[in-house]
């Protein structure tokens, strides 16, 4: 399975419901990178990802989006394979 990174805040109902998603597919480690804890990271997090909201997530080098994208890769089935490393 490959990493899963995901930038986030505690008090984000999309970062918890990123992390139960991913949870209820098997993913046992989210490396968490919290803004709300580390300011500094948003601006590593815009740089990388394009984006200012929360939660921004990667599974392996790819990066999935937020909540919305992520729920959206599950529902065409296509995070299942992602998270399997599958590359297509």
């Amino acid at each position: 399975m490959p990493g899963v990174r995901m930038y986030c805040t505690a008090a984000c109902p999309y970062c918890v419901a990123a992390e139960r998603l991913l949870r209820s597919k098997g993913v046992d480690e989210i490396s968490k990178i919290r803004i709300d804890l580390e300011p500094r990271r948003r601006t590593d997090m815009t740089a990388e990802s394009g984006r200012r909201t929360v939660p921004q997530i990667w599974i392996g080098e790819r990066h999935v989006g937020g909540f919305d994208d992520l729920a959206a890769l599950d529902r065409a089935g296509e995070l299942d394979p992602l998270l399997r490393g599958a590359t297509g």
